[in-house]
């Protein structure tokens, strides 16, 4: 009886280990895979304007 209990331990500890392994190995493909395609080249700069929000003036200085 007590090498049953021995024998379903380890198992378990073996099962969880297994889904901690492969929950490890999930988690560096999400981290490190690349998510979106590679751009054929630089991409060109374009004019950004800034807009302040309507209102009150503020001094800087």
């Amino acid at each position: 009886m007590a090498g049953e209990a021995h024998s379903g331990a380890a198992r378990e500890l073996l099962l969880v280990l297994a889904v901690a392994g492969l929950g490890l190995a999930l988690a560096m493909v999400a981290a490190f895979g690349p998510w979106h395609p590679a751009s054929a080249g630089p991409a060109r700069a374009g004019l950004v304007e800034l807009h302040s929000p309507a209102g009150r003036a503020v001094d800087a200085g």
